[in-house]
């Protein structure tokens, strides 16, 4: 008798939110996830905004890869007079490598949305410079167009911002900033700064200690709030919005064995918060960590407004000789070889490109394996193109249980 009492004890504890809320917490990423097919009130628990936020915190959020966007630079942001795409060819090629992104490239979505810009967190910005934007999240299904902006930037860089807003919907911003095509000696920037909270543009103007031009038809890295624009001269643009000063601070890019004649470069995210530099040519790669300096340290090479010094720590290198030796079939395309980009909020792994094969590297291991996807061919132009991954969060969404 006593022990079906503490069997009906332990059964009303399940079912109570606030008790399941913290035995879930607990429950490790590899098995949180299927769960949610025990009960009603465990799907209600885990797909909720506060359950999904105290999981992250503890444990990191993860994602799972959907694809690869193809971004041609001789298309975007070019003149209306200038170099046409062809019929045949999409605005907005898609290389799926799982059902799930067969599914988005075939349900017409990506049709009529313009070029790839940039995505985070499943969502995606596309568009025609310099007025027409598009915003879709894969996770809600949603698809919203940008009122046009109010400033008319030729050349311009651009910077999305996604984040988490209190009532558990997703809010976004979208920053453009202008370009100079002519180098002169300039410390300010212009902005353009869209809120999906207001619906509308803001503009507003940054400035800096010293002269810089950011790189145009780029997308910033986004770090804990912070966007991170590559400029030219070898420096890197630091812009906190979060601050709410207008200004842009200024930070010289790692110099390595790679540096003098490096041929990509590319930034991330490390699963701690710290932001992340790749460099390669032909020869490899090289990652750098932007970490904090000890206080008594004065050889800084970048202090933001809170004071806080930071400096470039040399993470990995690796030689692209030491992969070919795992797959020799790759080594005749060794020539061609790049650095893609980093995987989300992950330090130790890269997606590398040899030929028309994409390669996801695990630097610790010194490890490569082939992704396939789906759309492979002559189709692509490789020289003129950004092959970007696109990542979708892997937490359960089910807006039903809510």
């Amino acid at each position: 008798m006593e022990r079906i009492k503490r069997i009906n004890v332990n059964g009303s504890a399940l079912n109570c939110d606030d008790i399941l809320h913290e035995i879930l917490l607990r429950i490790p990423p590899s098995t949180i996830s299927k769960l949610i097919v025990v009960s009603k009130i465990w799907l209600r628990v885990i797909c909720s905004s506060s359950f999904r936020q105290g999981y992250t915190r503890r444990w990191g959020q993860s994602f799972r890869l959907v694809g690869f966007f193809v971004c041609n630079f001789l298309y975007l942001g070019r003149p209306r007079d200038g170099y046409r795409r062809p019929r045949w060819e999409p605005a907005l090629p898609f290389l799926s490598t799982c059902r799930e992104g067969d599914d988005l490239k075939h349900s017409g979505i990506l049709k009529s949305r313009g070029y790839f810009i940039d995505s985070s967190k499943g969502i995606i910005l596309s568009g025609f410079h310099p007025k027409t934007y598009f915003v879709y999240n894969a996770v809600s299904k949603q698809k919203y167009q940008l009122p046009e902006p109010q400033q008319f930037y030729k050349v311009l860089c651009m910077a999305l911002i996604v984040e988490e807003c209190l009532d558990g919907d997703t809010c976004y911003k979208v920053i453009r900033a202008r370009c100079e095509c002519k180098l002169k000696e300039r410390n300010t920037v212009s902005i353009e700064t869209y809120s999906s909270n207001t619906g509308k543009w803001k503009q507003s103007t940054l400035m800096c200690s010293t002269s810089f031009a950011l790189r145009p038809r780029t997308a910033a890295m986004v770090v804990g709030g912070v966007v991170h624009w590559f400029a030219i001269w070898g420096k890197l643009a630091i812009y906190d919005p979060r601050l709410g000063d207008r200004y842009i601070a200024l930070i010289r890019l790692p110099t390595g064995v790679l540096t003098r004649e490096h041929e990509e470069s590319v930034l991330g995210e490390s699963s701690d918060g710290v932001l992340l530099y790749g460099q390669s040519n032909n020869i490899g790669v090289e990652i750098w960590m932007l970490v904090k300096e000890p206080e008594d340290n004065n050889s800084s090479i970048y202090c933001n407004c809170t004071r806080v010094k930071y400096k470039w720590v040399l993470r990995w290198r690796l030689s692209f000789k030491v992969l070919w030796k795992q797959m020799p079939s790759l080594s005749t395309h060794s020539k061609e070889t790049q650095l893609l980009s980093f995987l989300p909020h992950n330090s130790t792994s890269v997606f590398i490109r040899s030929g028309w094969n994409i390669l996801l590297c695990d630097l610790q291991t010194k490890t490569v394996e082939v992704v396939n996807y789906q759309g492979r061919g002559g189709s692509i132009s490789w020289e003129s193109s950004k092959i970007v991954p696109y990542f979708l969060p892997s937490w359960p969404h089910a807006p039903c249980a809510s």
